[in-house]
C-alpha cells in the first residue's frame, strides 16, 4: 500500500467509500483493505464479493500481483517508460506494463538533480499526482537509460560502421560493430539501440534491432515518420480473422433507409468514405422554406465490438494516418474499405441522424436511427463543385435537380446559422503532394478550398452537435470534442505582435471568435494578413477529447463530440457506442466499463491523434526536401515564420516548405532577440529582421533524410526603428562563435530549445475534419 489513510469507524464500507479510500492510497491488497476497515470473519467475505463486483463492473483494477486500485489511477510512485514527446518538447511516461489505454502523466524532471535529463526510451522512478491538466510524474531517478533506441541509416567506411540519426534534433551518432551490418548497404534505414558502456567521450555504441528500408526508397520518408513516431503498423492475425469472419447485418432493428437519394462526397483519391449526405424542403407546413438534412456515417459498431481484437487494436492506433504515398489504417481493409465504406449502389449498415434547419439556419430538431442504406452516387469534391458551376458529367448530369441542387440551397440556408454562430474563420492554406505511381512527386500544390468543402465540413459540424445534444438529453457519458479559449499569456503575446503592425489588442480583453474574426477582417487583403492568421492560429489552444465539457471555442459551440468518421477516429467509434446504449439501438452499445474508461481513453485518442499529426508533418517536410534537392542555389520569394536567437524560420511561397536562416549567416555583428517585438534587432546597426516579412532566399542544402532545409538571406534588413531603444547584447552573426551547437553543422539547422521556441513559430493544423 502506497501510504496509509487516516483510518475510518470499522464496518464493511460501501462502493464509493472503499473507492474514495483506493484513489488516496493509490492502490492495496485485500488484506491490507480489511485491516484499514476493521473488518473479520463475514464481513471479509462480503468484501472479496463487492471487490469482485466492482472488478466486474470495471471501476476497480488489478495493481501487481494481489493489488486492487481505481481504475484510470495511478500508484503514488511506480516505475514508467519514456514513450512520447510532445509537438512543444514536453515527455510523457506511462507505467511499464501498463496497457495502451493507461493514462500517460507528463514527466516534470528535477532540475536540481545532477547529470543528463531523461530522454525517450529510458526507465525512470517517479511520484504520481494529479495535475490541473492530467497526470503529472515527478522524476525521482532514471533507472535505465540505456533502453534508449535511435532511427538511422547505415554509413560504411572501411574502418567503422556508423548508425546517423534522421531526427536532426538528435546527437546520438551510433558506432555498430561490422559483423551486425553484414548484409546491410550503405543508405540502409534501421533501427538501433544505445547500448550501455562507460565512455564518456566520441561516438556511442549501438546495436542493430531491425531493419527498416533504405534512404533511396520511394516510400521513405513515410516509413521513417512511422518508425520515429512509433505509429502501429499493420494488423494481428487475430484481428484480420475477426475482420474477414463480418457479414453485412441484416434490416432487423434497422430502418430502411435505401430508397433515400444518400450519396458521398469525398476527396478523388479516397478509398474509405465515412459519410453520405441528401436534403430535401422540409413538407411541414410549421416550418415554410425549411430544410430536411440527412448525414449518414458508417455503423461501424456494428463490427468493432468492445473488448474484441478488434477493438483493442483499434484503440491502441486510435486513428488513421495519412501520408502522400500511403495510409496507415486503423481498420483492417476488409472493413475500412469494405464492409464500413459506403460503396456506391451497395447496401452498408449506417447510423443516420435526419436534422430539420429554419429558414434562418437555426436547427428546430434532430433524430437518430440505426439504419440500412445505398449510396446513390460516388462524387469528388471537384466533380461537385464543377456540377453546380455549370460543368456536369455522366456521374453529376442525372442527379442535379434531385440532389445537388437542393443539396446547395439546404447549405446556403445552414450558412445563416454559422454566419450568426461566428466560428473562428482562420485561413490556413495547405499543400497537396502528388506522386505517381513509382512514388516520385510530381508536384507540391496548394489545396483549393471549395464550397463543396465547406457544404461537407458544416453538415458534418452540425450533426457532431446533434450527437453530443443527444447524450447529454440522455444523461449517457460521452467523448467531447472540446477546444479551451486561449490562456492569457497566449493573448498577452498576440497583443505585443499586434503593437508592431499597428493593431491594438487591450490586455485583459475578453477573447471572442467574433473579435479574432474583426482582426482577421481588418488585415485580409493586406501585406500582414498571412502572418496575422498564423500569429492568430499560434494563440489558441489545441483542441483535445475529454469527459468533461468545456465547450468548443475555435466553433463557438456549448458542446460537441466527434460522430462522423469512426472508420477512421476511435473517439468517433466510442460517440456511436454512445447513442446505441442511449438511444436502445442494440446491444452493442456503450459498456459500463467502457463508461468508467472515458477519461483514459480521451487521453489515449488525444495522445494518437497528436502522434498522428507529428508523423504526418514529419513525412510532409522529407518529401518537400526530396523535391527541393535537384533546385539547390535556386532563388526564392518567402515569409518569415518564426524568429528565434539562433535565426530565421522561412516559408517558401511556391511550396510551403519551411526552412531555417542561421543568424550566423545574417552579417557581422551580434543580434539581439526580441521576443516582444518578434525581431532579431543589430546589436551596433539596429537593423532588424522581423516576424511576417516578405523574403527572397536562396537554397542551401536540402537533405530528404532529415527533411531539413537551410537559406540563405538575400534581402536587406529593414532599418533601425528611430523610436526603439539600443538593443541588448545578442548572438553573434558571420564569424561569431555564439552560434547554438545544438544541431548545428547538419542540414535542416537546429530545432528551438526548451524555452527558445519561434516567436510566432506555428503548429500545423489540419482543417475541418480534425477540427
Amino acid at each position: 500500500m502506497s501510504k496509509s489513510p487516516r483510518r475510518p469507524v470499522a464496518g464493511l464500507p460501501d462502493e464509493d467509500t472503499l473507492i474514495a479510500f483506493l484513489r488516496e492510497a493509490g492502490s492495496a491488497e485485500k488484506t491490507d483493505i480489511a485491516r484499514h476497515f476493521g473488518l473479520k470473519g463475514g464481513e471479509r467475505r462480503a468484501l472479496r464479493e463487492m471487490i469482485r463486483a466492482l472488478e466486474e463492473a470495471g471501476k476497480l483494477g488489478k495493481r501487481g500481483r494481489k493489488g486492487f486500485s481505481e481504475v484510470g489511477a495511478l500508484p503514488a510512485v511506480g516505475v514508467a517508460d519514456v514513450v512520447e514527446r510532445d509537438m512543444d518538447g514536453e515527455l510523457y511516461v506511462r507505467l511499464v506494463e501498463a496497457s495502451a489505454d493507461a493514462p500517460r502523466a507528463l514527466l516534470v524532471p528535477d532540475n536540481d538533480k545532477p547529470g543528463p535529463a531523461p530522454g525517450m526510451g529510458d526507465r525512470v522512478l517517479v511520484k504520481f499526482a494529479r495535475g490541473e491538466d492530467g497526470w503529472e510524474a515527478r522524476l525521482i531517478k532514471t533507472l535505465d537509460a540505456g533502453a534508449n533506441k535511435v532511427l538511422g541509416v547505415i554509413r560504411k567506411s572501411n574502418k567503422e560502421v556508423r548508425v546517423e540519426p534522421v531526427d536532426r534534433r538528435s546527437k546520438d551518432v551510433l558506432l555498430v560493430p561490422h559483423a551486425q551490418a553484414e548484409g546491410l548497404r550503405d543508405g540502409d534505414l534501421v533501427l538501433a539501440a544505445i547500448e550501455k558502456g562507460d565512455q564518456r567521450y566520441g561516438p556511442k555504441r549501438g546495436k542493430i534491432l531491425e531493419k527498416i528500408g533504405h534512404e533511396g526508397d520511394a516510400r521513405a520518408a513515410s516509413l521513417i515518420a512511422i518508425a520515429a513516431h512509433n505509429v502501429p503498423m499493420g494488423f494481428s492475425e487475430a484481428v484480420e480473422k475477426e475482420a474477414e469472419d463480418q457479414e453485412l447485418p441484416s434490416l432487423k432493428g434497422r430502418e430502411d433507409l435505401r430508397d433515400l437519394p444518400l450519396i458521398t462526397i469525398d476527396p478523388a483519391d479516397a478509398r474509405d468514405h465515412d459519410d453520405a449526405v441528401y436534403a430535401m424542403r422540409d413538407d411541414d407546413p410549421k416550418n415554410p422554406d425549411g430544410w430536411v438534412v440527412w448525414v449518414a456515417i458508417a455503423d461501424v459498431a456494428a463490427y468493432v465490438r468492445p473488448n474484441t481484437n478488434l477493438d483493442r487494436e483499434a484503440r491502441d492506433k486510435g486513428n488513421s494516418t495519412y501520408f502522400p504515398d500511403r495510409v496507415e489504417p486503423m481498420l483492417p481493409e476488409r472493413l475500412s474499405n469494405g464492409l464500413c465504406s459506403l460503396k456506391e449502389g451497395e447496401n452498408r449498415a449506417c447510423m443516420a441522424v435526419r436534422m430539420v434547419f429554419d429558414r434562418d439556419g437555426r436547427k428546430t430538431g434532430h433524430k437518430f436511427v440505426r439504419g440500412l442504406m445505398r449510396s446513390q452516387a460516388k462524387l469528388s469534391y471537384e466533380q461537385a463543385q464543377a456540377a453546380i458551376d455549370g460543368q456536369t458529367d455522366d456521374a453529376t448530369g442525372p442527379i442535379m435537380e434531385a440532389i445537388l441542387y437542393p443539396l446547395w440551397n439546404a447549405y446556403r440556408t445552414m450558412l445563416k446559422g454559422r454566419l450568426k454562430r461566428s466560428p473562428l474563420a482562420i485561413e490556413s492554406p495547405e499543400r497537396r503532394i502528388r506522386m505517381n505511381d513509382q512514388g516520385q512527386i510530381i508536384s507540391i500544390e496548394p489545396r483549393v478550398s471549395l464550397e463543396a468543402h465547406r457544404l461537407i465540413e458544416e453538415m458534418m459540424i452540425q450533426a457532431n452537435v446533434c450527437a453530443a445534444e443527444t447524450l447529454e438529453q440522455k444523461k449517457t457519458p460521452l467523448l467531447y470534442r472540446v477546444h479551451d479559449a486561449p490562456s492569457q499569456e497566449k493573448l498577452f503575446n498576440l497583443g505585443d505582435f499586434l503593437q508592431t503592425i499597428g493593431k491594438t489588442w487591450t490586455k485583459g480583453e475578453p477573447a471572442t471568435t467574433k473579435r479574432f474574426n474583426k482582426l482577421l477582417d481588418e488585415t485580409r487583403g493586406g501585406d500582414h494578413a498571412e502572418v496575422v492568421n498564423e500569429v492568430v492560429l499560434r494563440s489558441q489552444m489545441q483542441a483535445i477529447y475529454s469527459a468533461e465539457n468545456v465547450g468548443h471555442f475555435g466553433l463557438n459551440l456549448d458542446r460537441y463530440a466527434h460522430f462522423t468518421s469512426p472508420i477512421r477516429r476511435y473517439s468517433d467509434l466510442i460517440v456511436h457506442r454512445g447513442l446505441i446504449r442511449a438511444l436502445g439501438l442494440g446491444k452493442d452499445g456503450l459498456t459500463d466499463r467502457e463508461v468508467t474508461e472515458l477519461p483514459a481513453i480521451a487521453e489515449q485518442v488525444t495522445m494518437t491523434e497528436r502522434r498522428s499529426m507529428a508523423a504526418e508533418r514529419a513525412a510532409m517536410d522529407r518529401y518537400m526536401a526530396a523535391f527541393l534537392q535537384e533546385r539547390v542555389g535556386a532563388t526564392f520569394p518567402g515569409r518569415v515564420t518564426g524568429v528565434t536567437r539562433f535565426g530565421l524560420f522561412v516559408r517558401l511561397h511556391e511550396t510551403g516548405a519551411d526552412g531555417l536562416v542561421p543568424v550566423s549567416s545574417l552579417g557581422g555583428e551580434y543580434f539581439h532577440h526580441d521576443e516582444k517585438q518578434h525581431a532579431l534587432i543589430g546589436e551596433r546597426s539596429g537593423q532588424r529582421w522581423t516576424l511576417g516579412r516578405t523574403v527572397e532566399v536562396r537554397l542551401k542544402e536540402a537533405t530528404p533524410i532529415t527533411g531539413g532545409l537551410v537559406f540563405e538571406m538575400l534581402s536587406e534588413p529593414a532599418p533601425r526603428d528611430p523610436n526603439a531603444p539600443a538593443a541588448r547584447l545578442g548572438v553573434r552573426g558571420r564569424g561569431g562563435g555564439d552560434f547554438p551547437k545544438r544541431g548545428g553543422g547538419r542540414p535542416g539547422g537546429p530545432k528551438p530549445p526548451k524555452g527558445g521556441r519561434p516567436s510566432g513559430g506555428l503548429k500545423g493544423v489540419r482543417k475541418g475534419k480534425r477540427r
